[in-house]
């Protein structure tokens, strides 16, 4: 097993923002002794295949140099090569776009994840798994469906460039768009399907998404449960009025809103949907979704 850390630098993320900063990071994390090997991914989906070969060389220690996006796909090159991987820990320096899944531990979260990195300090956080019709999908923030994906999948294809501002733009298109549907689903012991009609359906490990919303306030990454928010089918001018409830979490109040803790959630969908999963969209045939409770350390 390699005691250094495999790095794997996004140079796209936050803009380009990386490409300029990783240099001096990496530079002041060797200068306090930390060993680093360092590589760098040229495209989506890059990552998962680096992660993938760094763990079968024996690395059990990575760090993600880009946004959530490339912790995302780091998980998932892990995960890939092993569904029950050795022990591995995730260290960030989270020069990204969004990075919303340390804000559940610091409102620094770029400098409390590199004294975190030179103290060794971790702590265990849980995974989401969603299964679908080709393989898994590993999640550290969240994945959702309905509005919340129709925002995200508009953002990233459009305004992506833009950063929190973009994800705004993407919100107000979306909006003016507005479609409301039902996303059959049972959780736990539940033996009834929910096919109720609604906005959006999120489940969370984390609270917050597009680096600020706080979508799920209630959300822990260490308590071996997923966060499950629901919004029903809200119209135009309450949505809007309601918007900026997303942003400090009192949306949960609003009548059609509601949030439960579990652990497993059975997917009953006619056909592939989008998933917004850790800032990313991806067209799913979704079967369940699942916990993995204390799945990686993670430098916090």
């Amino acid at each position: 097993m390699k005691e250094r850390f495999f790095a794997i630098v996004n140079p796209a993320a936050g803009g380009g923002r990386s490409a300029k900063l990783a240099g001096p990071a990496l530079a002041r994390l060797r200068d306090a002794g930390v060993r680093v090997d360092v590589i760098a991914s040229t495209g989506p989906g890059h990552a998962v295949e680096l992660a993938h070969e760094g763990y079968r060389q024996g690395y059990r220690k990575f760090l993600a140099v880009g946004g959530d996006g490339t912790a995302h796909e780091i998980v998932n090159g892990i995960f890939a090569a092993d569904p029950a991987p050795e022990r591995v820990a995730l260290a960030f320096l989270p020069l990204g776009t969004g990075n919303s899944f340390l804000r559940d531990f610091s409102e620094n979260g770029a400098e409390a994840a590199m004294q975190a990195l030179l103290a060794g300090r971790t702590r265990r956080c849980d995974l989401l798994r969603l299964t679908h019709a080709a393989g898994a999908l590993y999640s550290l923030n969240l994945l959702s469906v309905g509005f919340t994906a129709d925002v995200g999948a508009l953002a990233n294809r459009r305004f992506k460039r833009l950063g929190e501002l973009g994800y705004l733009l993407g919100v107000f298109v979306r909006v003016l768009q507005l479609h409301r549907r039902a996303f059959a689903l049972r959780c736990d012991a539940d033996t009834d399907w929910d096919q109720r009609r609604c906005l959006f359906l999120t489940f969370c490990n984390s609270k917050y998404t597009g680096g600020t919303m706080l979508i799920a306030p209630q959300a822990d990454p260490t308590d071996g449960l997923i966060e499950y928010v629901r919004w029903g089918p809200i119209g135009r001018l309450a949505l809007l009025r309601m918007l900026p409830r997303l942003y400090d979490g009192t949306h949960l109040a609003h009548p059609l809103a509601s949030r439960r803790a579990v652990r497993r959630v059975e997917f009953n969908l006619p056909a592939p949907v989008d998933v917004l999963v850790d800032g990313e969209v991806f067209t799913l045939d979704c079967r369940s979704l699942d916990i993995l409770p204390a799945a990686v350390d993670v430098y916090i």
